[in-house]
């Protein structure tokens, strides 16, 4: 029988996730276990393959060893054990036939020659591959040279029984899936992975997307902190999704201790992560078109395709994603349409990290990010002023927090800070009198200079009516506003400071030619919803400082409502003109925003995520709503950022022009904008 194009079929559980968004979802298991017991041993993992199978699994992963136990010393080298072994191997085969998942598990196999450590993958009662351990343990309290004999290079193939014959022998073994070409298996056991050059680079360098890891790694003080991060890291290189699945408590304590630590990963993201010394399993689904975005983004990795992938690789072909032909398991699979949720941490907000120390550093790392950036280049120009407009309002405030750190950087007076304020229409007093509380509280030069008699002239010389409450009744004040500062630098001898941040420039939420340009954006690549927390984190430090008056003014600006103040303010003088209002809540479009930006997905799947991620906050309604709005404002607005000023990066994701993001100013939105209005 020809391998390379045999296919087998395997019905799928009709989750519209996998087929549709790229989803796959996996199980690692660390089951219950009896020494040297492998008859009981099957039954427990038949029960768990059924139970995973249950909950939507595709790929079910068990640990080195499973079906004997790792710990089982001489008994390893018993004829009696290894045929009992393979016994219930195919009996595992046999009892799954009707389970539309991979199933991994591991067993001791004697060939002619050699008695391996090996994983098989088994598939609707088929064995459709067996990997052998490539890496064979003999140091510190790992004697596996004693049994077992490492894999040889080279493909063959082994006949097991008359039902189990012409099975793929290879640690060179790749599963492909026929409907998607991002879905590629490969396999490694446990030590394989701790070594220089673990088998898995060399698959994934080979186009294999999902790696499953058959262990049987004992337990030592540090060693759990050491084995997530090499689960993670080695995610991350390989830029893969990695199921790692470790042997538990019920292995022998004779001589050391297991605790089931089993993990998956995701392009260096730990998705889920088992309890130590629980017996159980953990589901996760892994985004394959995310990894494949990755791959295809990264042109360092196809370098290293070319130089070291290797076509010397036996491969069995699968269906998981053919939906016209299967079955499903089970009364209680739902139909192809039917919602499901994705079994995967979904961040409302992407940019910012959920827990409350590690955001506290991401805050510090970005400041400290903006800063240098500005000082960097203040030192460059040798200027010693600098001059912004200050509003009141988070985005202005952020950018003064930064210079006044870039000053002290530069070892430069804060008196050299020029902040502005300009009341016009539609400043409050609450928004005056933070902008310049702040400006003295910070130690920048505070002028006032109203623009409202000049708006009015310009007015006046164009012949528009002042009562007409238009766009030119906004952008006039915008440009009067950029012009005044433009001005003042040249008097001074400084630069602008623009303050407009990346949620603004994407959505164009700025005038061209106005807050739209500057000298330097220390905020261009930082989104609004985490220019919150940075504010945050100023008053926070202020507070930490006895700086009251400072503290208590920030504290008030991050209370007041998102406004660019152009409109003239209600009767009590209350902001009438909020953002979130006219252009929608900024924290939708940041997560837009960056599932667009960082890994190329379309508004279908932007859509799944959100309505999980947003549930019970936004209907689906309004979600779509503002993801059709979305597109249509980032592709219209594309030509004031094609000449948007410098600015450092500071994160995963920028729109500058000279970087990450080069679009057609002119380019169609209407692809997009018709999958959007068909959710």
């Amino acid at each position: 029988m020809d391998f390379d194009k045999r296919l087998f079929s395997i019905s799928v559980l009709r989750y519209t996730f996998f087929m549709d968004y790229g989803f796959l979802r996996v199980a690692a298991v660390s089951p219950h276990l009896t020494v040297a017991d492998c008859t009981a041993n099957a039954d427990e993992i038949i029960k768990n393959c059924f139970e995973c199978a249950k909950n939507g699994a595709k790929l079910i992963v068990f640990p080195e060893l499973c079906i004997t136990g790792y710990t089982c010393g001489d008994l390893f080298l018993q004829r009696t054990l290894q045929k009992s072994a393979q016994q219930e191997l195919f009996r595992i085969a046999r009892a799954t036939k009707d389970v539309s998942s991979i199933i991994i598990v591991g067993l001791p196999l004697a060939t002619s020659s050699a008695l391996n450590n090996v994983a098989a993958i088994l598939c609707r009662g088929e064995i459709i591959g067996i990997v052998p351990k490539t890496y064979i343990p003999n140091y510190s309290e790992f004697y596996e040279a004693r049994y077992f004999q490492g894999a040889i290079d080279g493909n063959s193939v082994i006949s097991l029984s008359d039902d189990f014959s012409e099975i793929p022998f290879s640690q060179r073994l790749i599963v492909l899936d026929s409907e998607n070409r991002d879905f590629g298996l490969a396999v490694e056991l446990c030590e394989d992975v701790w070594t220089p050059l673990p088998p898995s680079t060399l698959h994934a360098l080979s186009g294999v997307s999902v790696i499953a890891n058959l262990s049987a790694s004992n337990e030592v003080i540090g060693k759990a902190q050491y084995r997530r991060a090499l689960v993670s890291t080695h995610s991350a290189q390989t830029m893969s999704a990695y199921i790692y699945a470790n042997a538990g408590k019920d292995e022998s304590t004779t001589d050391v201790v297991f605790s089931g630590h089993s993990m998956i990963a995701e392009n260096g993201k730990i998705l889920a992560e088992s309890v130590p010394f629980e017996c159980g399993v953990i589901i996760a689904d892994v985004d394959l078109e995310l990894l494949a975005q990755e791959r295809r983004k990264n042109t360092s990795y196809a370098d290293c395709m070319k130089k070291i992938a290797s076509s010397d690789y036996q491969i069995a072909y699968v269906s998981l994603f053919d939906t016209k032909n299967a079955t499903g398991f089970g009364s209680e699979i739902p139909e192809k349409n039917a919602p499901a949720e994705i079994l995967r941490p979904i961040a409302p907000r992407p940019f910012v990290p959920s827990d409350k120390n590690a955001r506290a550093v991401r805050c510090r790392e970005v400041i400290e990010l903006q800063s240098e950036g500005l000082a960097k280049r203040l030192r460059h120009i040798k200027a010693k002023t600098a001059v912004l407009g200050l509003s009141g309002g988070l985005d202005s405030t952020l950018a003064l927090l930064v210079t006044c750190r870039a000053f002290d950087k530069c070892a430069l007076d804060r008196s050299g800070i020029v902040a502005v304020t300009m009341p016009c229409f539609g400043t409050t007093n609450r928004t005056y009198k933070n902008a310049c509380t702040l400006a003295k509280e910070s130690g920048a030069s505070l002028r006032e200079i109203p623009i409202k008699k000049a708006v009015l002239r310009h007015f006046a010389d164009i012949g528009h009516d002042e009562k007409n409450h238009n766009i030119t009744y906004e952008n006039a004040q915008a440009r009067e506003r950029t012009q005044v500062l433009m001005d003042i630098a040249n008097m001074v001898g400084g630069i602008v400071i623009g303050t407009g941040d990346l949620s603004e420039l994407a959505l164009g939420w700025c005038t061209y030619n106005a807050d739209q340009m500057s000298m330097y954006g220390v905020n261009s690549s930082i989104p609004k919803t985490l220019v919150r927390y940075l504010v945050g984190w100023f008053a926070d430090d202020a507070e930490a400082k006895n700086k009251t008056r400072l503290s208590r003014v920030l504290r008030d600006i991050l209370d007041t409502p998102v406004s660019p103040e152009l409109l003239p303010p209600t009767r009590d003088g209350k902001i009438v003109q909020k953002t979130e209002d006219l252009v929608g809540p900024y924290e939708l479009h940041d997560f837009y925003l960056y599932y667009v930006l960082r890994y190329g997905f379309g508004p279908k799947k932007i859509f799944a995520l959100a309505k999980q991620a947003f549930a019970g906050t936004y209907a689906d309604d309004i979600i779509k709503k503002w993801l059709v709005s979305f597109y249509r404002r980032f592709f219209s607005q594309q030509f004031k950022r094609s000449c948007m000023p410098d600015g450092a990066k500071v994160g995963t994701v920028s729109l500058s022009p000279r970087g990450d993001w080069r679009m057609p100013s002119d380019a169609s939105a209407a692809v997009w904008i018709a999958e959007a209005e068909e959710l």
